[in-house]
């Protein structure tokens, strides 16, 4: 149990207008969208190495890789960010990314680079960093209204 006032990970409150900003902000360790962001971009980089080896596919490829790491690169900067509206904004970009993500494994699924047993798991972590994402920009905007 907690002590009153603690929040996630036992990590205290802030007590300021934007608390709920900054406990995101400040829990890098145990930060839920960080760890999966991170672990999606790993997911992302071996996928390239996959496509590029061994199916020799050049183009798809690095679209992936770029949008499924960057992805990950507008979290770790959200995380970092100095004001709400610049969280606000990488979060946007990062769900943005995600959405871009999706279409390209759709694709690579679609055109036989990748079967739907090797896109499955991928495809599913990139929806719950969709969903994830999509929640922390409804909270803060319900927050904000």
């Amino acid at each position: 149990m907690r002590p009153p006032g603690s929040g996630p990970e036992g990590m205290a409150s802030q007590t300021t207008p934007i608390a709920g900003f900054l406990e995101v902000r400040e829990m890098k360790e145990g930060n839920v969208v960080l760890e999966k962001s991170y672990a999606f971009a790993l997911r992302t980089v071996k996928l390239y190495k996959f496509l590029v080896e061994e199916k020799k596919e050049r183009v798809l490829s690095k679209q992936i890789l770029r949008s499924g790491t960057s992805l990950g690169a507008n979290v770790e900067e959200g995380v970092g960010a100095q004001s709400q509206k610049d969280f606000v904004s990488k979060m946007s970009v990062a769900y943005k990314e995600a959405r871009e993500t999706r279409y390209w494994l759709r694709l690579l699924t679609d055109s036989g680079f990748l079967d739907q047993n090797q896109s499955q798991s991928i495809l599913a972590d990139c929806e719950e960093l969709l969903k994830i994402l999509n929640t922390i920009q409804k909270t803060l905007k319900i927050r904000n209204s």
